[in-house]
């Protein structure tokens, strides 16, 4: 099992910045791939970004330029650093930690972007 703990949500003005934190703890095997995937009412969770093991990254195009995906292996956390943020980037953001064909969510953050 692997426990996945998101937190910095909250609300921000456009063009505003964020950093999204998710510390993952438990049975962390060592090649994985995190990421952050976001979800607004009625509609399914979308990729956002992820990062692999090697920090290897993807993004959604919608964000790229102005999102940042890292990660710390020493303290199992990934980031998320929100740049220039618009109203439409206003969702739940939930944290998802891989690894081989086992994938854990963490509980979402919300994310209000105000025009």
């Amino acid at each position: 099992q692997v426990q996945l703990v998101e937190s910095g949500g909250g609300l921000v003005q456009a063009g505003g910045s964020l950093r999204l934190s998710c510390a993952a703890s438990g049975s962390i095997f060592r090649i994985n791939t995190m990421g952050w995937y976001r979800q607004t009412p009625g509609n399914q969770r979308a990729l956002v970004a992820v990062i692999a093991s090697d920090d290897s990254t993807d993004y959604a195009e919608s964000v790229k330029g102005r999102f940042t995906i890292s990660r710390d292996n020493a303290k199992n956390t990934v980031y998320l650093q929100m740049n220039s943020l618009k109203p439409e980037d206003t969702a739940v953001y939930y944290c998802r930690h891989v690894s081989g064909s086992v994938g854990y969510w963490g509980q979402g953050t919300q994310v209000t972007v105000s025009s």
